[in-house]
């Protein structure tokens, strides 16, 4: 049985299992070796039985475990050539030599069972991706880290059978918040920052139109929503425009850190 298994989900770390019990692929690494091991243990599931990872960019909270893990293992990482170049940057600490790293838009990823394809979301880094999983004829999303919604964004999500979408933050959370400076409040709601939950909900409406059935919502910021207000947003949306939670779609909210917890497609 395919799942989805967000192991760790914030603005402090973001990484998810995409497969079965024993196997599968990683998209990103954003937390500790140890943690990582700890939680693929809850699904039955050892480091070495990852074929493949994808990093979305380089900010820390999706590549903090990238540089121990490749140390314990030889799986190979695919990436844009925006984001390769940051993760190798002169002022950047070393990768280790044996990590192989490819460009996901030159060397695209098929194996037995997953075919991978990346495309390009609006973010502040030189070149941050989502990703369309292909595994056993379901059609698999994660995209998060995204100002807006773009047209690719659109044309590659539309359709997805399940999609792990960012929600990241509720816009009056956000005006109220006192910790945050009017530069950073303007970075996190600029077309290039992150998703609100009311953009999300919209989103997840045409998502839903197109046959998605899986919504997970993830990145929530814990400074600046709450896993029940981005629910709320997004659930009372679509059943505003006669949608029927159950039967139409199933609304997940993706962890920030694991308890074992995955949604079976």
């Amino acid at each position: 049985m395919a799942r989805i298994y967000p192991i760790c989900s914030s603005s402090t770390g973001n990484c998810t299992f995409i497969g079965t019990k024993g196997h599968g692929i990683l998209i990103d690494d954003g937390c500790s070796f140890a943690s990582l091991k700890n939680a693929l243990s809850l699904i039955d599931t050892e480091i070495n039985q990852i074929e493949a990872i994808f990093i979305t960019h380089e900010h820390i909270d999706h590549v903090k475990g990238l540089n121990v893990l490749a140390k314990h293992s030889k799986i190979p990482v695919f990436a844009s050539a925006g984001t390769i170049a940051a993760l190798t940057a002169e002022d950047k600490a070393p990768l280790p030599e044996s990590l192989r790293l490819y460009n996901i838009f030159e060397e695209s990823y098929k194996s037995a069972e997953f075919e991978v394809t990346a495309f390009h979301t609006p973010h502040d880094t030189p070149e941050s991706v989502g990703y369309v999983v292909n595994y056993n004829n379901t059609r698999i999303a994660v995209c998060t880290d995204i100002g807006i919604v773009t047209e690719e964004i659109e044309k590659n999500l539309l359709g997805c059978h399940a999609v792990l979408l960012e929600s990241n933050y509720d816009l009056d959370m956000l005006r109220r918040n006192v910790n945050y400076s009017p530069a950073l409040k303007r970075r996190i709601a600029s077309d290039t920052g992150h998703l609100s939950n009311a953009a999300a909900a919209e989103f997840a409406e045409k998502l839903v139109n197109s046959g998605t059935t899986r919504l997970i919502l993830g990145h929530l910021s814990r400074e600046n929503n709450t896993p029940n207000t981005a629910y709320s947003c997004t659930c009372s949306h679509l059943q505003r425009k006669g949608m029927k939670l159950g039967s139409d779609f199933t609304l997940d909210i993706a962890p920030v850190i694991t308890e074992g917890q995955y949604i079976a497609l």
